[in-house]
């Protein structure tokens, strides 16, 4: 039994891995050499130090992001100081001073200034109930030397990502596939169901992921396992159906000091720290805030696009000005095709978010400056921001006008009349006359969905489509609707984008994006004391006729100007078509205009290069179809081959 650890400087992000050692995994006298590999995979979101621990029954390992207590006495594997319980530790935990000046109290020695050791010592006197202490973003591996079982925990909405791969006859787990993917027993059997589910969502949702035989650990959940046996639990849900009966003003006052407070825990670092800044209302509140609690400028980072269409830069900097950050911008600008496919990598699995792009050149910008940033993730799931809750309210409005006998019988039959004329308005029609067919669960996901079902049944290979033809990928969205704790439509959606979109695209988009870069980042608006909150407040003051976000927005008018609450916001918009037809061509010609490329073993190579061919001559209408068969390409080229 050894912990090893090697301290490599001080720069980077953290990552965990580790297997069981059974009788029955091959090659025993390899696994120390499998350990270091998996932790050479994860590197990037570590090089700071790599620490192994490896023992008769199972291996360790982790990469340090040096966040707290930036000596050597903080890194991982760490031994508890019972001799019984190790350690290895991805992320936060913001309230780690309360919980270890009670700890104290109570008569523990601490050795360090790190939130591992007071995870490690309030775990081995609360055991899983630990987790309902914790404000955090997590996922940690915890080996128990006396009862010889290992448990895994993620935080509550999934900042953090946990992986892990179990047969009868093997378990094994770590923060990215590609650790994974180093162990000889793992097998990269391709999931056909979740080629479809990628299509259609752009993502693969919780728990399944591209491979067959490798599982996401759900968020605010935990498992425990002697690499046999294993157990599955879940310590916390966010439920929408207790609803405030307080007034506007202490709704908005009691919302205020939360998030501030959130935005405080979270400027807690031992290294530098500043902020994304895209001229929103999150990203900018949180700006704000920052800066009244700030000593120095707050260091804030932007991205913007050479295109007026899709540049954001100018807000970001009226907010820089009023509170006087240290501002920095980039221009995504003839960039994107020589860094496409390194960026993609990162991922392990297909993801077609085009926003990955931005995100990954304001995270490099950001850590030439930081080591810790700021975002505003959550505040468009928490108060209904996105624009597709308004169309989606709209439509249910509509929906509920007409008897539903008359919706499933007539509608139908007026899309196919309307698919019959070549114009956009049309178009729209069908769209609206097919959505407003269905139930509203389905409503939302037809809505919302990036792969039309008419295009799909049109490019698909014979060989998949015998596998998922029967498969559809709209019952993730409908479970998480119907099983919602909650009463009104909007409130259920809300929960559904929150298990969902935010878990399996958001999140996962930031994490890879970030942690590619060595940048660790923090969202304050996912406090989950602020996701609790948000749930509370009635769903006619996050969506108030026309207005989103309306509650958020009216809390920081005392903070922000009317044209910084108030404007149009794009989030991280690309201009797609424009890449697809200029400066992505030649890679994207490698895909569709070959018919044997790695596209073919999955579609029709004819339909698709039909599609390709429509885009080149102008016909747009395709593009996202377009962008994720590129992005699907490139992920088989990188993994498949």
């Amino acid at each position: 039994m050894a912990i090893e650890q090697k301290p490599e400087g001080r720069i980077a992000v953290c990552g965990l891995a580790g297997f069981f050692r059974l009788e029955t995994t091959p090659n025993r006298d390899s696994h120390a050499s499998w350990l270091v590999n998996m932790g050479d995979a994860i590197r990037h979101r570590g090089p700071d130090a790599g620490g192994t621990y490896m023992d008769n029954s199972i291996g360790l390992v982790h990469r340090r992001l040096s966040i707290l207590d930036l000596s050597d006495a903080g890194n991982q594997p760490m031994m508890s100081a019972s001799g019984r319980f190790i350690i290895a530790f991805n992320g936060e935990i913001y309230n780690y001073r309360e919980l270890r000046e009670n700890l104290r109290e109570n008569g523990v020695i601490f050795h360090t200034e790190t939130d591992t050791e007071v995870l490690l010592e309030l775990y081995e006197r609360k055991r899983e109930r630990c987790l309902d202490d914790l404000n955090g973003m997590f996922a940690f591996a915890i080996w128990d030397l006396e009862s010889r079982e290992l448990f895994l925990a993620r935080d509550r909405l999934g900042k953090k990502p946990l992986y892990y791969h179990h047969t009868s006859k093997t378990f094994a787990f770590a923060s990215e596939i590609k650790a994974l993917l180093q162990l000889p027993f793992i097998k990269t059997e391709v999931s056909p169901e979740a080629v479809k589910d990628f299509f259609f969502y752009q993502y693969i949702p919780d728990p399944k992921t591209i491979y067959k035989n490798i599982h996401k650990l759900f968020p605010g959940h935990w498992l425990r396992t002697d690499g046999c046996k294993t157990e599955l639990g879940q310590y916390w849900d966010v439920h929408f159906d207790e609803k405030s009966h307080a007034s506007l003003e202490v709704i908005e006052e009691g919302l205020y000091e939360l998030i501030d407070d959130a935005v405080k825990l979270r400027m807690i670092s031992d290294v530098p720290l500043g902020a994304f800044l895209s001229g929103g209302v999150d990203s900018s509140a949180i700006v704000g805030l920052m800066a009244g609690h700030a000593s120095h400028p707050v260091t804030t980072c932007s991205i913007g696009f050479d295109s007026k269409r899709f540049d954001e830069v100018c807000y970001a900097k009226q907010v820089a000005q009023i509170f006087a950050t240290d501002h920095h911008e980039f221009t995504v600008k003839d960039n994107v095709a020589g860094n496409l496919e390194s960026i993609t990598r990162f991922f392990d699995e297909p993801f077609a978010d085009p926003s990955f792009v931005p995100t990954f050149f304001v995270s490099q910008l950001a850590r030439q400056q930081v080591t810790v940033a700021l975002a505003g993730d959550g505040g468009d799931e928490n108060f209904a921001g996105y624009s597709k809750y308004r169309t989606d309210d709209l439509e249910n409005r509509i929906r509920g006008l007409f008897p539903g006998a008359l919706r499933r019988t007539v509608f139908p039959s007026l899309a196919s009349l309307a698919s019959l004329i070549p114009y956009q308005p049309a178009r729209r029609a069908r769209t609206l006359l097919n959505t407003l067919a269905v139930s509203p669960e389905q409503g939302f996901y037809l809505t919302n969905s990036f792969f039309r079902p008419e295009i799909w049944d049109r490019i698909v290979g014979a060989e998949l489509n015998l596998h998922i033809r029967e498969y559809d990928p709209g019952e993730v969205t409908r479970q998480y609707y119907r099983n919602a704790p909650a009463e009104d439509h909007l409130s259920r959606i809300l929960y559904t984008d929150l298990k969902t979109y935010l878990a399996g695209d958001i999140l996962v988009k930031v994490d890879r994006m970030s942690m590619a870069n060595s940048l660790e980042t923090r969202a304050p608006l996912l406090d989950y004391r602020v996701v609790e909150y948000a749930a509370s407040i009635p769903s006619q003051l996050k969506l108030k006729g026309s207005e989103k976000k309306f509650v958020l927005k009216d809390t920081f008018r005392r903070l922000l100007p009317d044209d910084i609450l108030y404007r149009k916001k794009m989030g991280f918009s690309v201009p797609l078509a424009n890449w697809l037809g200029g400066e992505l061509r030649p890679l994207a010609k490698t895909f569709f205009e070959n018919g044997s490329s790695e596209l073919s073993q999955f579609f029709d190579m004819a339909a698709v290069s039909q599609l390709w061919q429509m885009h080149l001559r102008g016909d747009w209408r395709f593009t996202q179809e377009l962008w994720s068969l590129l992005v699907f390409g490139l992920w088989c080229r990188q993994w498949q081959t």
